[in-house]
């Protein structure tokens, strides 16, 4: 890059630190309200076509496992896509009454296994503590620093290693985290009954949407085709979660070094990714815009980039570069950046 070219970038960066001191919640509030016909559309263009892709997915079975299997890939996206919107809701985003996002998001919770209140109290914290060193274990990838994992012992050191590999925190652990841990709010499991009664009843859904399928396709085609597509969508939905906390620069701070406007600016990324990939995910990968204010709308996250276009330059992360991320697994509080296991040697 030339001289001029980081001195601009460098200005950019310099104007967006200078703009988090401003008070973004009041800036983005003009943004807030969901438009509920366009709310309505986005629900309507989301779960169709996830509906005509399965019965696309039963057809093919007849034809090739393989037809099969390569209907599922944007089976998968649609369920990420309806995912969000429980998101969303979960955010009170979605629609303009608490109880219809809430009624929404549990049934969203029904078919994405993920009971909607414990989610929605886990997202929260997750969303009040991200990157913040003394509160760290809500709803994110546990990330230890490497005065941390040195101090650790053996053990537990080859224990954090296997759990940071990418074949279980990108394999084993989605299809863990959403087909079993979910089952039960480990996370609640002595704050009351409402965390019990939304997992229980999620789980009871679950029982008849499954039970009601295999009675109408059969065990066996309803198994090629759900695992499937259930761990595509969890193993997509889980890198995004990490490429949008866990990459170079990001923002970890302790104490009262930590504030919600760096979090967001410094330890959310703007995931570019080509407009199709951006429409599947609901533009979650617009995620410094959503820790910012998580009341928009996903359909508005990319118009608060059009009309204040210096938020493309902060914390940037293309899809080519997000998969060096997958090695990073340790804060380097000296030198405030994630590093890699090889870079203690």
């Amino acid at each position: 890059m030339s001289n001029m070219g980081q001195e601009t970038l460098s200005d950019t960066k310099n104007e967006i630190e200078s703009a988090s001191k401003r008070d973004w919640m009041q800036v983005l509030a003009s943004y807030h309200t969901p438009d509920h016909l366009r709310s309505t559309l986005e629900m309507i263009i989301t779960v169709i076509p996830f509906v005509a892709l399965w019965i696309a997915a039963l057809w093919a079975l007849s034809v090739s496992y393989v037809l099969t299997l390569a209907i599922c890939i944007p089976a998968a996206g649609f369920l990420l896509r309806l995912f969000t919107i429980q998101h969303d809701c979960g955010h009170g985003a979605f629609f303009r009454t608490k109880a219809l996002n809430t009624w929404v998001g549990r049934v969203l919770g029904v078919f994405t296994l993920t009971p909607y209140d414990v989610w929605r109290r886990a997202h929260a914290m997750h969303h009040g503590t991200s990157g913040d060193l003394g509160k760290r274990g809500y709803g994110d990838i546990d990330t230890l620093t490497v005065e941390e994992y040195q101090n650790r012992s053996a053990l537990s050191r080859f224990g954090y290693r296997l759990y940071r590999h990418p074949l279980v925190l990108f394999g084993i652990g989605p299809a863990y985290n959403f087909i079993l841990r979910n089952r039960l709010p480990f996370e609640f499991m002595s704050d009351g009954w409402r965390y019990w009664i939304s997992a229980m009843a999620t789980n009871i859904a679950i029982v008849i949407v499954v039970a009601s399928m295999i009675y109408m396709v059969g065990l066996g085609p309803f198994l090629l085709i759900q695992i499937p597509i259930t761990l595509m969508a969890t193993t997509i939905g889980v890198w995004l979660f990490y490429v949008q906390h866990q990459y170079e620069d990001t923002y970890w701070a302790r104490g009262e070094e930590w504030n919600l406007a760096d979090a967001a600016f410094k330890g959310s990324s703007y995931y570019v990714l080509p407009s199709v990939l951006a429409w599947m995910m609901a533009n979650i990968n617009v995620h410094h815009v959503h820790h910012l204010n998580s009341r928009i709308p996903f359909y508005r996250l990319t118009q608060v980039l059009r009309d204040y276009p210096e938020l493309k330059d902060v914390s940037r992360l293309t899809l080519w570069k997000s998969f060096a991320c997958a090695r990073l697994s340790l804060w380097d509080e000296t030198q405030q950046k994630l590093v890699s296991f090889s870079a203690l040697k």
